[in-house]
C-alpha cells in the first residue's frame, strides 16, 4: 500500500473519532442539562440558552477539523 491510502485512513478515522467523542459529549451535556433543569426548574431558560451555545460551538469545531483534515489531504 502507498502513503496517500494511509493517508486517507488516518483521516477518516480522525474525522470519525472527533464526532463520536462530541456526540458522546454532546450527550452527557444533555443528561446534565436534564438533571439540572429538574432540580431548578427556575435556570431553565438560562441553562438552555447555555447548553444550545455549546453544542453549536462543539459542532462548528468537529466542523472545522473536518474541513482541515480533507484540506490538508487534498493538498498532497
Amino acid at each position: 500500500m502507498e502513503v496517500i491510502s494511509f493517508v486517507a485512513l488516518a483521516a477518516g478515522l480522525i474525522i470519525g473519532l472527533g464526532a463520536l467523542g462530541a456526540c458522546i459529549g454532546i450527550g452527557i451535556m444533555g443528561s446534565k442539562y436534564l438533571e439540572s433543569a429538574a432540580r431548578q426548574p427556575e435556570l431553565m431558560g438560562e441553562l438552555q440558552t447555555k447548553m444550545f451555545l455549546l453544542v453549536g460551538l462543539i459542532c462548528a469545531s468537529i466542523t472545522s477539523l473536518a474541513r482541515s483534515v480533507c484540506y490538508h489531504l487534498c493538498s498532497l
